[in-house]
C-alpha cells in the first residue's frame, strides 16, 4: 500500500462569506521535500494499463464478407467465350473469303446435278450470328497442301452439305482432289466433277 498526503493539511486555506476557495502561496523548501516524500506514483507497466477496447462488447453481428469468386469466375468465363467467338469469327471469315472456297461455289453453281436437285441460286447458306456469312468447318493449308473443308449450301429446291478434300503430295504440282462430294438432306449423294473431269470426259477416247 503506497500511502499518500493530503494537499490540503499542507497548504493554507481561507472561508469567505459565500465560498471557500485555495489561494495559492509560496511553499517553502520543507513542504515541498515533505511532498515529495509522502507522495509516490507506482510504475504502471504496458500490461496494467486498460485497453481503449477491452470492455467494448459488439451489440450486433459483424457484416459476412461475401465471397468473390463467384464473380471473378463469371466475368472470367464471359471472357473466354467472347475471346472464342471472335476467334471463330475472324477464321471463319478467313476461310470464306479464300480462293479455294469461292472455286468450290463456282464448282457447284457451274454442275448440271446439283443445278437439277436443288434448283437455282445455289449458295452457301448464310448464318445470322456470322454476320450472314457461312460456316466452315475444317481447315484451309495451302503451305502444307492440305484444304478439307464442309459447310452447308441452298438452292430453291432444297439444301445440302459439301464435303470437300484436297492434298498437294510435293510443292511444285497441282492438287489432287480426293473427296468433292454434296449429300442432300433427303440422304442423296451426289459426286461433284470439276471442270478439268468434265473435259475428259467429253473428249472422245481414241
Amino acid at each position: 500500500m503506497y500511502r499518500t498526503l493530503r494537499l490540503n493539511s499542507l497548504l493554507p486555506r481561507t472561508s469567505g462569506s459565500c465560498n471557500a476557495f485555495w489561494h495559492p502561496v509560496k511553499s517553502s523548501p520543507q513542504s515541498l521535500k515533505q511532498v515529495r516524500r509522502y507522495v509516490s506514483v507506482p510504475p504502471v507497466s504496458s500490461q496494467d494499463r486498460p485497453s481503449m477496447y477491452s470492455n467494448f462488447k459488439s451489440h450486433r453481428d459483424l457484416p459476412r464478407i461475401e465471397k468473390r469468386w463467384p464473380t471473378a469466375l463469371g466475368v472470367t468465363a464471359v471472357v473466354l467465350v467472347g475471346w472464342a467467338a471472335f476467334l471463330t469469327y475472324v477464321t471463319n471469315e478467313t476461310k470464306v473469303t479464300s480462293s479455294v472456297v469461292k472455286q468450290i461455289v463456282r464448282t457447284l453453281k457451274a454442275d448440271p446435278q446439283l443445278r437439277e436437285l436443288l434448283g437455282l441460286a445455289l449458295r452457301p447458306q448464310p448464318e445470322w450470328w456470322l454476320n450472314g456469312y457461312p460456316l466452315i468447318h475444317g481447315q484451309i493449308n495451302q503451305l502444307q497442301g492440305n484444304v478439307d473443308v464442309s459447310f452447308r449450301i441452298k438452292g430453291s429446291l432444297g439444301f445440302g452439305t459439301v464435303y470437300f478434300t484436297s492434298i498437294r503430295k510435293a510443292k511444285g504440282i497441282p492438287y489432287e482432289i480426293l473427296r468433292f462430294r454434296v449429300i442432300l438432306d433427303d440422304g442423296r449423294v451426289v459426286e461433284v466433277r470439276t471442270a478439268s473431269e468434265s473435259r475428259h470426259e467429253d473428249e472422245p477416247s481414241p
